[in-house]
C-alpha cells in the first residue's frame, strides 16, 4: 500500500547522515575496546589454567577500600560493581541520546531495536528455563545469563573478519545492544536484589538530585560532580541494589540538548555528548577489559573438565540461549515488526543479514558474567560451569556470525562503496540526501 510505505520506514533503513556518522565514530572506539576485552579475557583464561593459577585467585580475592564504610571489597567486586558502573553510565547516556535527539525519537524507528532487544532477552531466558526445569535448587536463578549482548566483543569479531557492514546494520547492532544493556540493568535491579535497605536508597536520591541540578545548569567541574556521583554509587551499593544501577540513574539526569532562551534545542548539544566523548574511552579501553580480566578466568581442568562443565544443564542452557535463543528471538521480533507495521525490509538487505546480526547478538560476555556472579556467587562449581557455558556460547555465536556475514561481504562492500559517494563534495554522501534515506 503506497500510503503505508510513505509513513513506515523500511526495516533496517540507514537513517540520517548525522546519526550514521556519530555511530561510526562510537563503533571505532568500541572496536578498540573489544580487542582489549579479548586480550584481558585471554590472559585471565591462560593464567587461571596455568601452574600459577593460585596467584590469580589471590589477586581476585585481594581486598582494598575503607572497612568503616563497608567498602573493603575484593578487586573482583570492585571490577564488577565499580568499573561496570562506568560502562552503564555510558550506556545510559547513549540510550537517552538515541531517544531524545537521535533517530529513535521517532517511535516508528524505535520499535525495531526495542522489540529485537526484548525478543533477544525473552527467548534465551525461555531456553535456559526449559533446559533447567526440575533441576537442583537455585539453578533457575541464572535464567537471565544468556540474555545480554556484548557490543564490544561483537565489534571485535567484525574487525577480525573484516566485513564492510553497512551503516544500517551497524546502527541496528549498536542500538540493539544499548537497549539490551538497559533492559539487563532493569532485570538486575528487580530480580537480583535480595536484601533491600530503603534508607540508603532514599539517601542516594540527595546526591543524585544535586548531580542532576548541576548538569542541567551545564556545570562540568569534576571536583563537584565526581564526589556526588561517587556518593550516589556508595549509597546505592549500601541499599542492596547492584551498584551499577547508579551509573544508569546518573546518566539519565544528564541533558542531551541545550535549550535556548525560547526553550528550543537550537543552542546546541547538552552535556551528554561531552560526557560520552570523555568517558567512553575509559569505559571501552579500561573498565570493560579490566572487568573481563577479573571475571573470565575459570579453571577448565583440561578436556575432561571442559566436557564435564559443558554437560552441566546450566552450561547447556546458556549455550542454547546465546546461540539459538538470541538468533530466534531477534529474528522473530524483527519479522513481527515488519509484519505488523507493514514495513518492508530495506531493498539493499535480506533476511540472512538479520540472522547474521542476531547471531552477533548471541555474543554475550560482559553483562552475562556479571549476572552469573549475582545468580550463583563467585567460586561455586555452578558459577564456574556457567562461565564455561558463556565462553562456549559466545565463541559458537561468534564463529557462526563470522561465517554468515563473511558470505555476505561482497554485498556489504557494494553498499559501503555506495555510502561513500559524494558527487557534490558537501561532506554528506549522496545516499543520505535522497528522500528514501529519511524513511
Amino acid at each position: 500500500m503506497p500510503s503505508t510505505a510513505s509513513t513506515v520506514p523500511p526495516v533496517l533503513s540507514r537513517g540520517s547522515w548525522a546519526e550514521a556518522s556519530r555511530i561510526t565514530d562510537i563503533l571505532r572506539k568500541e572496536t578498540v575496546g573489544g580487542v582489549l576485552l579479548l586480550i584481558g579475557a585471554a590472559v585471565a583464561l591462560v593464567w587461571a589454567n596455568s601452574p600459577w593459577s593460585a596467584a590469580y585467585e589471590t589477586l581476585l580475592d585481594t581486598r582494598v577500600g575503607p572497612e568503616s564504610l563497608h567498602l573493603d571489597l575484593t578487586l573482583a567486586t570492585w571490577a564488577a560493581d565499580g568499573l561496570l558502573a562506568i560502562f552503564f553510565f555510558v550506556a545510559g547516556l547513549e540510550l537517552k541520546r538515541e531517544f531524545v535527539a537521535g533517530d529513535l525519537r521517532d517511535p516508528r524507528r524505535a520499535a525495531l531495536p526495542v522489540a529485537a532487544a526484548v525478543g533477544g532477552m525473552a527467548v534465551p531466558a525461555l531456553f535456559f528455563v526449559l533446559v533447567n526445569l526440575g533441576g537442583a535448587d537455585g539453578v533457575l536463578r541464572g535464567w537471565a545469563i544468556p540474555s545480554a549482548t556484548d557490543i564490544a566483543f561483537a565489534l571485535a569479531v567484525l574487525a577480525v573478519i573484516s566485513t564492510h557492514l553497512p551503516s544500517a546494520l551497524r546502527t541496528f547492532l549498536l542500538t540493539l545492544a544499548v537497549v539490551d544493556d538497559l533492559l539487563a540493568i532493569v532485570v538486575i535491579a528487580i530480580f537480583y536484589t535480595s536484601d533491600l535497605a530503603v534508607t540508603p536508597l532514599l539517601l542516594a536520591l540527595v546526591p543524585l538530585a544535586l548531580f542532576g541540578v548541576l548538569v542541567q545548569r551545564r556545570v562540568r567541574r569534576w571536583w563537584l560532580l565526581l564526589p556526588l556521583a561517587a556518593l550516589t554509587w556508595v549509597l546505592v551499593h549500601e541499599s542492596g541494589i547492584h551498584a551499577t544501577v547508579a551509573g544508569v540513574l546518573l546518566a539519565f539526569t544528564v541533558p542531551v540538548v541545550r535549550s535556548d532562551a525560547a526553550g528550543g534545542p537550537d543552542a546546541g548539544p547538552g552535556l551528554a555528548e561531552h560526557f560520552e566523548h570523555r568517558i567512553r574511552p575509559i569505559s571501552a579501553g579500561i573498565a570493560v577489559p579490566v572487568f573481563a580480566f577479573f571475571s573470565a578466568g575459570v579453571a577448565v581442568g583440561g578436556l575432561s573438565g571442559l566436557g564435564a562443565s559443558l554437560r552441566d544443564s546450566v552450561a547447556i542452557g546458556i549455550v542454547l540461549g546465546l546461540v539459538a535463543g538470541k538468533t530466534i528471538g531477534i529474528t522473530l521480533a524483527t519479522w513481527a515488526v515488519s509484519r505488523f507495521t507493514r514495513a518492508e525490509l530495506d531493498e539493499s538487505l535480506g533476511w540472512p543479514d538479520v540472522v547474521g546480526l542476531a547471531l552477533l547478538g548471541g555474543i554475550g560476555f560482559t553483562v552475562s558474567l556479571l549476572i552469573t556472579e549475582l545468580a550463583y556467587g563467585a567460586g561455586s562449581e555452578r558459577y564456574d560451569h556457567a562461565k564455561v557455558g558463556i565462553l562456549a556460547g559466545t565463541l559458537a555465536a561468534a564463529l557462526l556470525a563470522a561465517v554468515l556475514l563473511r558470505l555476505r561481504n561482497r554485498r556489504y562492500r557494494r553498499i559501503h562503496e555506495e555510502e561513500q559517494v559524494d558527487t557534490d563534495q558537501d561532506s554528506i554522501p549522496d545516499v543520505y540526501q535522497r528522500p528514501s534515506a529519511e524513511g
